[in-house]
């Protein structure tokens, strides 16, 4: 039987929420009347269910980009709202913009019924449109918006896409040795029973990994799986986020990759926000949290007290030593040639192309590492099944 949340007023006018199993929702209805509550807003379970989840980012991208056409063309935004509503290729995003016309409708600003679904418009879009509504420029906002939603959906299929090859290799290399210290190993155990003098360490340490995997393999199954939520859990606590991501921000190998990535989405944010009207100090606290990095929201953070003391950013910037010199440097000339927005969407597009770069060599480094570690294994296996061969032939 399908379920409903319900929100209704007691006889006293107390708000009441709950849910309800009813075959239909004239069932519900009933019911609640029932209980004397007088219904304000029901909905069936699966609905509130996506309500609460986000939207793909390149269909939200190509939503802020059809409204700016609409709105270009000279389409009210009402029915420009009403228009991206009926779409059948997204229902979810169709049911935000529906919610969205109807507030609309009923004299409200867009971004006022954007902060209702922060799953899907995150707090910095929310300012953007406000901005563009006060300002008289909301097109140049939208647009400008579907361009950003878009380059950040590019990143993450980039940085998504040159991993998957090393998972892949990570998957099958850990299903191979299963079956090596699962299945091969265990046969030699009852042939190396017969060795005098006991069976060297190595053997013994690869037995040990093969018990652990075939004869124990539920137990350390458990073992792994508490250790990971013990993990995960740790690494919610404020001290060890930030020492996991000290580590990944300073280590030679995945720290210059994490500070551009932080950079490119704070620069590029910033950007944004100040190319459509939005000052300076705000887009700056907005923008920090697109970082992703909470060593470079501090660093933001001190600029920003540095900027409100009528100070340059770059100096502040360039003293966290979070930032390359080159993309301090641009900022400089951009504060300078008072075309700062411009030139933060350069250095985010140069940044990122510096990614795309990276993720390569990373990536080319991944892949001889795991196959040596892959070789390393099956070398130490080799080695503790040979030796204690070549003891029973000299025996013999």
């Amino acid at each position: 039987m399908p379920t409903f949340e319900y929100t209704a007023l007691s006889a006293g006018g107390q708000r009441v929420e709950g849910v309800l199993a009813g075959a239909t929702e004239q069932a519900v209805l009933a019911e609640l009347e029932s209980r004397q509550l007088t219904p304000v807003a029901i909905e069936a379970r699966a609905e509130a269910a996506a309500r609460r989840r986000g939207v793909s980012s390149r269909k939200l991208a190509m939503s802020y980009t059809q409204l700016a056409d609409l709105l270009h063309a000279g389409v009210p935004l009402l029915k420009s709202l009403k228009l991206l509503a009926g779409r059948k290729s997204s229902s979810r995003l169709a049911m935000v913009f529906r919610e969205l016309s109807e507030a609309v409708s009923a004299g409200e600003e867009l971004a006022e019924a954007m902060t209702r679904r922060p799953e899907v418009f995150p707090r910095v879009h929310t300012a953007m449109v406000r901005a563009g509504e006060k300002g008289g420029f909301l097109e140049a906002v939208l647009a400008r918006l579907g361009q950003l939603v878009s380059a950040q959906a590019e990143l993450r299929g980039k940085v998504i896409g040159n991993l998957i090859y090393p998972g892949v290799l990570v998957f099958f290399g850990v299903c191979v040795l299963g079956v090596v210290f699962g299945v091969f190993v265990p046969m030699f155990k009852t042939v190396f029973a017969r060795v005098q003098g006991g069976l060297p360490p190595v053997t013994r340490l690869v037995f040990a990994m093969s018990d652990a995997v075939g004869k124990y393999g539920p137990v350390t199954l458990v073992v792994l799986v508490v250790a990971g939520v013990v993990l995960w859990r740790a690494s919610g606590r404020a001290d060890v986020r930030r020492r996991i991501t000290e580590w990944k921000t300073r280590s030679p190998v995945i720290g210059p990759l994490v500070r551009s990535l932080a950079s490119a989405r704070f620069c590029r944010m910033l950007g944004t926000m100040m190319g459509n009207g939005v000052p300076m100090l705000a887009a700056m606290q907005i923008s920090k949290e697109a970082a992703g990095n909470v060593l470079m929201e501090e660093a933001i953070e001190q600029a920003s007290e540095a900027v409100r003391a009528g100070q340059p950013l770059a100096p502040p910037l360039q003293a966290s030593g979070l930032f390359e010199d080159d993309v301090v440097e641009m900022i400089a000339v951009g504060e300078s040639a008072n075309n700062l927005d411009a030139v933060l969407i350069k250095i985010a597009e140069t940044v990122e192309a510096r990614i795309d770069r990276q993720l390569g060599i990373v990536v080319r480094l991944i892949e001889p590492l795991l196959l040596m570690v892959l070789a390393g294994v099956v070398v130490l296996v080799a080695m503790a099944l040979v030796l204690p061969l070549t003891k029973l032939s000299s025996g013999m």
